[in-house]
């Protein structure tokens, strides 16, 4: 088994440490589909090809997103151990398979903001559960455009009744087609429900209620519990878009941070957040989704905030795991 080695002048304690707040992000199904490749100089980001979601996720879009998710919180991690992260994303030959190669850009020290959403890392959930009917308001809304526009992307707040009819349409639309898709289903099945001692999927604590056919937005079975008599899904939440402003491996990872920086942002404000990630999953649906937003952008995933109860951790492999060994090191 491979072990955490020193890197960009970190100790290995410190490497680890900066590596368990990589693995946080989150993931669809909680695949957790990252690798890191550690030498003495950089840091590689590899997508672990054994997690893929083959039939959820055909075009690997959602792997590469939740990769730059992994990214962003590195780079924050490593802010906080005084390393000026350098990224270079899809770096090619000079690391064969990885999205991204972190080194040291020289010293620098955290500030106010990034330490915030370092802190927000542990405490960030993907929140299943019924929202409080109580509004995100224009404050929070303009704090998470602003977070995606750091990270050079774009965050659609739907508004009006038109749109967010015309995006529940499309959820919709995207949820039947994988209803009708076994292989669909034997993903979800396959990483949900009781599995005593896994290190990844979606444990019932974290599954939210069952759905059912009078919620205004339709989600995922992840098995959950039944919900309380008359304790229904809001029907009113927070809805964004987050699009990248190219189509693309280098635009998944780029939204991918920008994702993270969201959610993270959502988190120092008190928000839950969830995914309806079925539109950009089916695509000609998610094509759908792209023209209705005008065509320019590209639709990377969808988010629905606001308030709710507090949710457990999901779990997480341990960083031994995730590391590529010596025997699978492609010569520099």
């Amino acid at each position: 088994m491979a072990e955490v080695t020193a890197a960009l002048g970190l100790e290995p304690e410190q490497v680890e440490r900066a590596l368990t707040t990589a693995s946080l992000a989150p993931s669809v199904h909680n695949t957790q589909p990252w690798r890191f490749l550690v030498r003495h100089d950089r840091i590689e980001l590899h997508p672990d090809e054994t997690r893929r979601l083959a039939a959820t996720d055909p075009e690997d879009r959602e792997l590469r997103l939740s990769c730059g998710a992994a990214l962003f919180n590195l780079r924050i991690a490593l802010q906080s151990m005084g390393v000026r992260p350098l990224v270079s994303v899809l770096p090619g030959h000079d690391a064969p398979g990885a999205l991204a190669v972190v080194r040291r850009g020289g010293a620098v020290r955290i500030d106010a903001e990034h330490r915030a959403l370092l802190d927000a890392v542990p405490r960030r959930r993907t929140n299943r559960r019924p929202f409080l009917d109580a509004a995100v308001d224009p404050r929070q809304r303009h704090a998470l455009v602003r977070a995606a526009e750091l990270e050079r992307s774009w965050l659609h707040v739907v508004t009006t009744p038109e749109e967010r009819a015309r995006l529940k349409k499309f959820v919709q639309q995207a949820h039947e087609i994988q209803l009708g898709d076994a292989a669909v289903q034997a993903e979800l099945a396959a990483l949900t429900g009781h599995r005593p001692g896994a290190a990844d999927g979606v444990p019932p604590a974290s599954a939210g209620v069952r759905p059912e056919t009078q919620d205004e937005w339709v989600f995922r079975d992840f098995q959950g519990p039944e919900r309380l008599p008359g304790k229904d899904y809001e029907s009113d939440p927070l809805v964004v878009v987050l699009c990248s402003y190219y189509d693309g491996p280098l635009g998944d990872v780029q939204a991918g941070q920008a994702m993270q920086r969201v959610l993270l942002t959502a988190t120092t404000h008190g928000l839950s957040a969830s995914f309806l990630s079925q539109p950009i999953e089916v695509r000609r649906v998610r094509e759908h989704l792209r023209r209705a937003l005008g065509g320019m952008l590209v639709p990377q995933t969808v988010l629905r905030l606001g308030f709710s109860t507090p949710v457990p951790a999901t779990p997480r492999r341990p960083v031994a795991d995730l590391l590529v060994g010596a025997d699978e090191r492609a010569p520099c």
